[in-house]
C-alpha cells in the first residue's frame, strides 16, 4: 500500500470517500478541486489570495509554459514554485491535451505527437520522455505522463490504435522515470480507452499494472452526453485501485464534480471558475446567473447571500453588473474569487457530508436547491 495516500473515511452509500495525499509540500485533503494555473497565474488572481481561499494544490499546463517562457527559464529561476510564489503543491499535466486541442497541426507518431504552436506556428516533437523532463524543469509535485486524448466521436477501431500508444506511451514514461525519479515526487497514470467500456477497464488494468502513484481518467467531457461520460468513469473507477488516487482530468460543473465523487473520484482540475468569472458567470448555492442581466441594475444584494467571501462581504450584485458593463478590470478579481470560493468550499462541504455519513443527504439537497437562475 502507498502510505502517500490514505483513505480516511468511506461513504457507506457511495463509492466516495475523504482521503489525505502526502506530497512534498503538504497534505491536500480530497475530494479536492485544483484551480487552473495556466500559464503559472490563477488568471486575475494573486498567488496569496488564492492560498487564502483554502486552496491547497493548482494545475500548471506543461504545454504552455514550455511554449512561453521556456522550461529552462523557469529551471533557471529555481523552480515553478519560486517563478509564480506559490508555496503549495502543484501538479502538471503532460501536454496532450493541450496539443490535441489548441495546436493548428497535429501528427501522431509512435515516437510522440509532432505539433505547431498556437503562439507562431514553430514545429515541435512531444514525446514522453520530454514531458516528464519539462515537467522536472518545472519541478512539479505531482507529474502526468504523456498521453494521446481521443476524439469525440471515434470508431473503435481507432480507439483502439490510440488507446495503445497512450499504453506504449506510459511504458516509456515508466521506464524514464525509474532513471530521473525526484524523492516524494508523485508520477500519475492517465487512462484512456474513448467511449468504450470494455476498452475503458482494459486501459485501467494496463495502467494499473505500471504501478503508478495515482490515476487520472482522460478523454471524457470531450463532448458526449453526460449519461455516456458517467458511464465511462463507472467502467474505468471499478478497475482501478482503492490505495491510490483518482483524478477526473478537466471536470468539470459542480454537478458533474458532485456526481464523479460519488463514484469514487477524489481529484479535479477545470477552467469553469476562472474562464466563466471573467464572462461574467456567477457560481452560487442556487445556480449560476449573468451578472451582465439588466435585473440586477438596483440590486444590492450579494451575490450570493450564503457566501462569506470577500466579494460578498463587500460588493451587490448592482455595483459588478458597474464594472462589468462599464469594462473595469476590478470586475475579473471580484467574481473569480467569488467562484473560485463557492468552488473550494462546495468541496469542503462534501469533505464534511462524507465524513459525517450524509452524502446522499447532500445531494439531494444540492439538486433541490440548484435553480436555472437566481436572483429573484
Amino acid at each position: 500500500m502507498d502510505t502517500r495516500f490514505r483513505i480516511l473515511v468511506r461513504d457507506e452509500r457511495t463509492r466516495a470517500r475523504v482521503g489525505r495525499l502526502l506530497t512534498r509540500r503538504g497534505v491536500v485533503e480530497t475530494p479536492v478541486f485544483m484551480p487552473v494555473a495556466t500559464a503559472a497565474s490563477v488568471k486575475a488572481v494573486p498567488p496569496e489570495v488564492v492560498a487564502g481561499l483554502s486552496a491547497r494544490i493548482l494545475l500548471a499546463n506543461t504545454y504552455h509554459l514550455y511554449l512561453r517562457p521556456g522550461p529552462e527559464v523557469i529551471r533557471r529561476s529555481g523552480g515553478l514554485h519560486r517563478f509564480m510564489n506559490w508555496p503549495r503543491a502543484i501538479l502538471t499535466d503532460s501536454g496532450g491535451f493541450q496539443v490535441y486541442s489548441l495546436s493548428r497541426f497535429r501528427k501522431i507518431e509512435e515516437n510522440g505527437v509532432r505539433f505547431r504552436s498556437h503562439l507562431d506556428g514553430s514545429e515541435h516533437l512531444l514525446t514522453p520522455e520530454k514531458s516528464l523532463a519539462i515537467q522536472a524543469d518545472l519541478n512539479s509535485d505531482i507529474r502526468m505522463v504523456l498521453d494521446v486524448c481521443i476524439p469525440y466521436p471515434s470508431s473503435r477501431e481507432e480507439t483502439r490504435e490510440l488507446t495503445r500508444l497512450t499504453h506504449l506511451w506510459a511504458e516509456r514514461s515508466r521506464a524514464y522515470w525509474r532513471k530521473h525519479s525526484q524523492p516524494e515526487v508523485l508520477l500519475f497514470g492517465i487512462v484512456q480507452g474513448g467511449m468504450f467500456a470494455d476498452l475503458r477497464q482494459e486501459s485501467a488494468r494496463t495502467l494499473v499494472s505500471m504501478d503508478f502513484d495515482g490515476y487520472a481518467i482522460g478523454g471524457l467531457s470531450v463532448g458526449e452526453p453526460k449519461e455516456l461520460m458517467l458511464e465511462m468513469l463507472e467502467a474505468s473507477v471499478e478497475v482501478l485501485p482503492e490505495d491510490r488516487p483518482r483524478y477526473l482530468m478537466g471536470v468539470g460543473k459542480p454537478e458533474d464534480i458532485l456526481e464523479a465523487v460519488a463514484r469514487g473520484v477524489d481529484m479535479f482540475d477545470c477552467v469553469l471558475p476562472t474562464r466563466n468569472a471573467r464572462r461574467g458567470t456567477v457560481f452560487t448555492s442556487r445556480g449560476t446567473f449573468h451578472i451582465r442581466n439588466a435585473i440586477f441594475k438596483e440590486d444590492f444584494r450579494p451575490l450570493d447571500p450564503e457566501c462569506t467571501c470577500y466579494t460578498c462581504r463587500h460588493f451587490s450584485r448592482a455595483y459588478l453588473r458597474h464594472l462589468f458593463h462599464s469594462g473595469e478590470l476590478l470586475i475579473y478579481f471580484l467574481l473569480t474569487v467569488h467562484n473560485l470560493h463557492f468552488y473550494l468550499r462546495f468541496m469542503e462541504e462534501i469533505r464534511q457530508a462524507i465524513r459525517e455519513r450524509r452524502l446522499e443527504e447532500f445531494r439531494k439537497n444540492f439538486y433541490q436547491q440548484k435553480e436555472d437562475t437566481c436572483g429573484r
